[in-house]
């Protein structure tokens, strides 16, 4: 017999492997208790490289989301403290970048620049998950563009005015009309 505690303790290892992914709890990853300290800076650094990824057009872009707190969120409360590291490593690495790149930092950066150097730091990034090992982690740029894509897309602002939402849909329509240039749908 188990104690409350105990069933409380297997509860959460087995909600925790809905929200990590398979990989994750099949291989007993623990989550790291380590948060990364960013600072207002850092968040608008990160606002920046998302909006580069996913910029205003008819529809809002990442950095009204708020994306980069979003980061901080996700990289604090689902990364181990290795993949934290190599995410704080990244903010300066992709700035370095720029740097060589621009000749200057990325936040000094044009539109035009910031797109160049992120299309490369994709590049790189594709090429670095054709030939890493399992075992070895993410790039830093992986990272930030996935976190990019969840924040935005499951923020409101993305939800709502990127994608087109129904809070409470009611029943299944399994062929329910659509026609070119209509949005995705988000769910909640």
């Amino acid at each position: 017999m188990i104690n409350r505690r105990e069933a409380l303790s297997r509860v959460a290892i087995i909600m925790g492997g809905t929200i990590l992914g398979a990989d994750a709890f099949a291989s007993g990853i623990r989550i790291s208790t380590t948060n990364i300290a960013l600072t207002k800076m850092d968040i608008a650094f990160l606002n920046e490289v998302a909006e580069t990824i996913l910029p205003k057009t008819k529809t809002p872009g990442a950095k009204e989301a708020n994306v980069g707190a979003f980061m901080q969120i996700m990289v604090n409360d689902c990364y181990e403290t290795k993949d934290q590291a190599i995410f704080m490593e990244g903010i300066k690495k992709l700035d370095e970048a720029s740097k060589k790149m621009n000749g200057k930092s990325f936040m000094l950066s044009t539109p035009a620049q910031r797109t160049s150097l992120l299309v490369a730091l994709d590049k790189e990034a594709k090429e670095y998950q054709k030939t890493k090992k399992w075992e070895e982690p993410k790039h830093y740029f992986s990272m930030m563009k996935e976190l990019t894509l969840t924040g935005f897309f499951s923020s409101e602002v993305g939800a709502t005015k990127a994608l087109r939402h129904v809070a409470v849909p009611g029943k299944f329509i399994g062929s329910y009309p659509y026609k070119k240039g209509d949005k995705a749908w988000a769910t909640s």
